[in-house]
């Protein structure tokens, strides 16, 4: 299936590794134009070596802190020196700190609100007039099946990611009607550091194996396994398609049916 993104250009955000980097490799399978960010720089552009070797695609890494403002805007406007204009953003970060209501601290709430919250909100600001003026978008809000079932000992997580999914929703009830498609992605357990480091805090707190976590958490799955980052990114990539032309300002699942919600 041609979903027509090839020469479209793709900004990915904390796409280093993880879920940031299966979307940014699968949209690179798709002969998209890629810019990828993340921290670390040596990790960065291992991965943009990495695409560029197994899919020929040349993808451009700039290393940033999606918490500082001046930062995104830079990464931005790199992004439209190189290649004057961007489709498709990816906004993504890294989950807050596990931890309760009594354990979080000050600092924790502004360090969780800058990256979960407000290098969303800031991201979609800076690239919306370049999709606005090319009348075709798509902003794709990486967030968390917290959004829609809260998680013990994952506080932050359950107050923060819904805000980005009623910023999602805001946003494509503005802009849908400039051809701007504004979807948010909801994922379940996935084999990434960040679930790595879920099942080492499981582990201090209930003194349980590794192997027995990893059993543990796939028993509330129904498809009975923790999901493969390329099963999300074949729909994120889907979702930024010409293939998904009708579908805006929803919130989608996909998490092997772990959430039990039918809403």
């Amino acid at each position: 299936m041609d979903l027509g993104l090839k020469n479209r250009v793709a900004l990915v955000a904390a796409s280093s590794r993880g879920l940031g980097k299966a979307i940014a490799w699968g949209l690179a399978k798709e002969s998209t134009k890629l810019v990828i960010c993340a921290r670390n720089k040596e990790v960065l552009e291992h991965t943009a070596d990495e695409i560029l070797l197994q899919t020929g695609v040349t993808v451009f890494p700039l290393a940033m802190d999606l918490s500082n403002h001046e930062e995104i805007d830079w990464l931005v406007q790199e992004t439209m020196d190189l290649f004057g204009r961007v489709d498709i953003l990816i906004t993504n970060s890294g989950g807050p700190p596990v931890g309760t209501c009594e354990s979080v601290n000050e600092e924790d709430w502004k360090t969780a609100i800058q990256n979960t919250v407000m290098s969303a909100a800031r991201l979609s600001q800076a690239v919306l007039p370049s999709m606005v003026k090319n009348k075709w978008g798509r902003i794709i809000h990486l967030t968390s099946v917290t959004a829609k079932q809260p998680m013990e000992r994952l506080y932050l997580s359950n107050v923060l990611r819904p805000a980005v999914v009623g910023m999602s929703k805001s946003q494509s009830d503005l802009y849908s009607k400039h051809g701007i498609l504004v979807n948010a992605v909801c994922p379940g357990y996935f084999l990434t550091d960040r679930v790595e480091n879920l099942i080492q805090d499981q582990m201090k707190s209930s003194g349980s194996s590794r192997d027995q976590i990893i059993s543990n958490m796939a028993a509330d799955i129904p498809i009975n396994r923790i999901g493969n980052p390329e099963e999300l990114a074949n729909f994120v990539v889907f979702l930024a398609s010409e293939k998904a032309s009708y579908m805006t300002g929803g919130l989608y699942q996909v998490d092997g049916g772990f959430v039990r919600s039918i809403f």
